[in-house]
């Protein structure tokens, strides 16, 4: 037995809203996921780092790094270890980017 069809007749207009709002959300799922794997490999790169950070004794102790020490009161800012690693973040973004 045959069941009768009972959904209503959809507008042009209306199937249309429909179909932008379908594509609109697989862009930005598609948009999402590559977000997700973007941080992914960014945490990566930071564990490898963290990692390997014993095998690289002159990072944060570059000329330029700011080392005060003052009786018992010690300061130390990386400045230039800080820029360095800003240009290479920025350098793996522009390439991510592209």
């Amino acid at each position: 037995m045959a069941v009768p069809n009972r959904l209503p007749k959809l507008s042009p207009t209306y199937s249309n809203d429909i179909a932008e709002h379908c594509e609109l959300r697989s862009i930005t799922m598609s948009g999402l996921g590559r977000a997700l794997i973007s941080f992914g490999i960014v945490l990566v790169v930071v564990g490898a780092l963290v990692s390997l950070s014993d095998k690289l004794p002159w990072l944060g102790h570059l000329p330029g790094d700011i080392h005060i020490q003052r009786g018992r009161f010690s300061f130390y800012f990386p400045l230039t270890t800080c820029v360095i690693v800003s240009i290479v973040i920025s350098l793996i973004a522009y390439w991510f980017k592209r």
